[in-house]
């Protein structure tokens, strides 16, 4: 039998989407007390999230240990799965050749930007920041996809990922998760996550009869409840698109 043919496994080329966790401050102390904060408000923010370590905000001389950061993110149910570093960051190459996480290529779509002088030094406030990776290049053209409809409510801990528009008849509770490449319409509350274009679609837009969620995302661009909703859109019915990468939110008129 061919060392190429097998009926018990394949070695594949591929990719992974994930998230990145961006560095910008090399103040652990920092970090630990707004991840603490974030996880004490939504313990399932985080819970089984796979991201990639990536400390190329950090400054030329600004150094952070990689294995406390490993253990911290282990410890807000995170799970790290490799460094993105500059090749520069000597100290970052040195630590995944140890034995540490691998050194990984993120082909995120808005590159990472040399620090300004203010975003080198540490940040209490925005001491952490998770973007998305565009880990993979946009699909070739293809036929469009059908929507997905989701007919039920969503409970805590449920996920739904559509490969083109989704569309959600019931509840998304705190806890749950909608994702999508295309656009999202959700025909209830919103009280979970809802991510949508998450291949990097900037057309994508969410669309939901009441706004009540833990976090909502446009290819790559988050906000969560830490930012307090406008009055105006709070509970209310709403559409999300994106305008120069701020995500903008308006009130549907719907009579």
């Amino acid at each position: 039998m061919s060392l190429n043919k097998t009926p018990f496994f394949e070695l594949r080329s591929g990719s992974v989407d994930t998230l990145l966790f961006v560095v910008k401050t090399p103040d652990l102390n920092a970090l630990r007390t707004e991840l603490t904060r974030r996880f004490e408000a939504t313990p399932e923010f985080f819970a089984g999230d796979v991201v990639a370590i990536d400390v190329r905000r950090l400054a030329e001389q600004e150094r952070v240990s990689l294995v406390d950061l490993e253990a911290l993110l282990k410890s807000v149910r995170m799970r790290p799965i490799g460094i993105v570093a500059l090749p520069a960051q000597t100290w970052a190459i040195q630590w995944a050749n140890e034995g540490g996480l691998p050194i990984l290529e993120a082909r995120d779509r808005r590159g990472a930007p040399k620090p300004s002088a203010d975003e080198a030094k540490p940040n209490t406030e925005a001491a952490a920041v998770i973007e998305a990776a565009v880990a993979k290049e946009p699909p070739p053209a293809s036929l469009p996809q059908p929507a997905t409809i989701i007919d039920r409510p969503l409970r805590s801990g449920q996920q739904v990922y559509a490969k083109g528009d989704l569309i959600v008849l019931g509840l998304v509770s705190y806890g749950a998760e909608v994702i999508a490449e295309g656009n999202i319409h959700i025909y209830a509350p919103l009280r979970g996550r809802a991510l949508a274009g998450v291949h990097g679609n900037l057309d994508a837009r969410i669309f939901c009869t009441c706004l009540e969620p833990e976090l909502i995302s446009i290819a790559g661009i988050y906000r969560t409840t830490e930012n307090p909703l406008p009055a105006d859109v709070a509970s209310k019915p709403v559409q999300i698109w994106l305008q120069e990468e701020k995500l903008m939110i308006e009130p549907l008129r719907l009579t």
